[in-house]
């Protein structure tokens, strides 16, 4: 059942692409109310819009109903295993360090303050 949805999922997909890009513009109607081309159209001198427009809603609702069952079907068959069993949670302890060991004055470069000139040798 889901594949032969699924088919025809793909078929009306298909269809409304093909719809959609068979239609003419809002632009393209500018030309046929000077008599251009308005005798030689396959729909009479009203043109396709209304024709199109309406097959294309209707394959927009079809594929609206397709996706919506899809989705149930998906739903329906996801199950959620509980024999795999989980790891309980540890507690994990962080050791905090209480005082850091700085090392004497000597070793380490000094920063100057930003209040004071800074010291040129000569």
């Amino acid at each position: 059942m889901e594949n032969l949805i699924l088919l025809a999922h793909l078929i009306i997909a298909l269809a409304i692409i093909a719809l959609i890009l068979l239609q003419q513009g809002k632009g393209a109607e500018m030309g046929a109310s000077f008599g251009s081309g308005a005798s030689q159209t396959l729909f009479g001198a009203t043109g396709s819009g209304n024709f199109f427009a309406k097959l294309t809603a209707i394959f927009a609702t079809l594929f609206f109903v397709t996706s919506f069952s899809l989705a149930i079907i998906a739903k329906k068959q996801s199950t959620v295993d509980d024999s795999i069993p989980l790891p309980e949670l540890e507690e994990v302890s962080i050791p905090v360090l209480e005082e850091l060991s700085v090392p004497a004055g000597e070793d380490l470069p000094s920063i100057p303050d930003s209040n004071s000139e800074p010291v040129t040798e000569e």
